[in-house]
């Protein structure tokens, strides 16, 4: 049986699509995707995301533990910064992505995927050993919504009435709301401007419900949120990181810090780092208006050179594109073609970022 958050049945009683996702039942849209898509580039959208977990890090060790786990680096950051970046099995591959809050001199607050919830948590207590720290998994006490778009600042502070206009990108705060501490961040997953919000089950139903009745923003599904992620070039785990796919060749290494004394991992991205990696994902934008999905043959010459890792015809900008993890030989502009279902569409090698993030820095 999956799991539901918080909002579940207000999803239930909005009519909402809902479908399994990450081992929950989760809103994939309410009204449709393109219309949702588009409440948040132009104005303001709000998704429950509660489904994502959480684990608090604590200790003396706790600076050098997170270090030691995750690919950037934290040393000596300024409270209530914000890093991305990835646990990484000893090969290189992907344990999953991540967003690392720093709480405290002595305190992470770590956002992870659904789906990965159980494994990472094991991960991270398995290497724990040996650290003074202490993990509390929090994901059970913790609803959490994301509300996005140019609109989203104004809609925080007016209607939510939790001021964030002084958060920088990738800065949090912790706010005494309700009776309860709760955590804003200037984040999201779209490529627009937003905020997430931490807090008990019950206050994110109470903001749930604040934002609905206002009128003020559109609830959106899981769908939409793939779109909007995917038109940004922002990777999916599971889809453009796996086991298999490491963060060289997901194009991502800016987000790993090599010049860090050590994290598991590090040396298999210095090894591919210097001796280069077999595939590497990039952007094709298809000639035709035919879709690309998962798991789709790329072919150049005849020859199968990849494969597709998410595709979608692009809300934004009216396009067929995908990415696809392929030959690294294969350079911008190169042209392919696509397999789908049994005809080959041609297309063009291209950047993965299909559409400029507006956020606000």
């Amino acid at each position: 049986m999956n799991k539901r958050t918080c909002l579940y049945e207000r999803h239930q009683a909005m009519g909402a699509l809902i479908q399994p996702f990450g081992g929950f039942d989760m809103p994939i849209q309410y009204s449709s995707i393109i219309d949702e898509h588009q409440a948040v580039r132009r104005h303001c959208g709000v998704f429950d995301v509660s489904h994502m977990g959480e684990v608090v890090v604590r200790g003396r060790d706790a600076e050098r533990y997170v270090n030691h786990i995750f690919t950037n680096d934290v040393s000596g950051a300024p409270l209530y910064q914000i890093f991305y970046g990835m646990m990484l099995y000893p090969g290189g591959g992907t344990v999953d992505d991540l967003l690392v809050y720093k709480m405290g001199n002595e305190e992470f607050f770590i956002v992870i995927n659904a789906a990965n919830i159980d494994k990472d948590v094991e991960w991270m207590r398995r290497h724990a050993e040996g650290f003074d720290v202490v993990l509390d998994h929090a994901s059970d006490r913790y609803g959490q919504l994301a509300v996005q778009g140019p609109e989203a600042e104004e809609v925080m502070e007016q209607v939510l009435a939790l001021p964030c206009r002084e958060l920088s990108f990738y800065t949090a705060k912790t706010l005494e709301a309700a009776g309860e501490t709760v955590i804003v961040s200037r984040t999201g997953y779209t490529g627009e401007d937003g905020f997430e919000i931490y807090g008990s089950h019950a206050f994110i139903v109470a903001q749930w419900d604040r934002l609905m009745d206002s009128h003020r923003c559109t609830p959106c599904g899981l769908g939409c949120r793939d779109t909007l992620r995917f038109e940004v070039g922002l990777p999916l785990y599971g889809d453009e990181l796996s086991p298999d796919i490491s963060p060289v060749m997901a194009g991502l290494g800016m987000f790993c810090k090599l010049d860090k004394p050590e994290f598991i991992g590090r040396e298999a991205l210095v090894r591919q780092k210097a001796e280069g990696v077999a595939r590497r994902l990039r952007g094709i934008e298809i000639d035709d208006r035919a879709v690309p999905r998962h798991g789709y043959k790329v072919m150049a010459d005849g020859q199968e050179v990849g494969e597709v890792t998410t595709g979608y015809r692009l809300i934004s900008v009216d396009k067929s594109c995908a990415v696809a993890l392929v030959d690294s030989r294969l350079q911008l502009g190169d042209r392919v073609e696509v397999q789908i279902r049994k005809k080959l569409f041609p297309g063009t090698i291209v950047k993965k970022k299909f559409y400029e993030k507006h956020y606000k820095k």
